[in-house]
């Protein structure tokens, strides 16, 4: 025997009822999906955006703090390049034109680093030392189109 109950435990639903509530928690997860894609893809972007300083506008701003990176842009001064048998520890001079700084970097370094028409930007720290330590070194293409002296 068995007993009625008061109360129907499962409301009926429609079809349709069920179909907009599947639809809302589609939509809702979407929305955070595309939330959590437009964030990441900000934060990637000011990561990357780093301005660059020339050089005498870093020795104005002096030592960078600590943990701080910084880019640097000038041009290799003619016979400053210093680098001993076998070693990666190069040491150099970078000039904007008006200001010049030592730098030094451990590390290969890109052929068209020693180009006198590349401009050359180091990554790193400019230290309380005078020196400035770098990370990375991007060297940016000379022109073709660069007139002959």
């Amino acid at each position: 025997m068995s007993q009625a109950l008061p109360y129907d435990p499962l409301p009926a639903t429609t079809e349709g009822e069920g179909l907009i509530a599947n639809r809302g928690k589609l939509l809702v997860g979407l929305l955070v999906l595309i939330g959590a894609l437009g964030y990441l893809g900000f934060a990637a972007f000011q990561s990357a955006a780093v301005y660059y300083y020339s050089v005498d506008e870093l020795r104005e701003l002096g030592p960078t703090p600590e943990g701080k990176a910084v880019r640097v842009s000038g041009k290799l001064v003619p016979d400053s390049f210093l680098r001993e048998g076998d070693s990666t520890l190069a040491q150099f001079a970078l000039t904007d034109g008006t200001s010049s700084m030592n730098a030094v970097h451990e590390g290969v370094l890109p052929d068209l680093f020693f180009n006198e028409h590349s401009e050359i930007i180091l990554e790193g720290a400019y230290g309380e030392d005078g020196l400035f330590h770098s990370q990375n070194v991007l060297v940016k293409c000379p022109s073709k189109y660069v007139a002959l002296e």
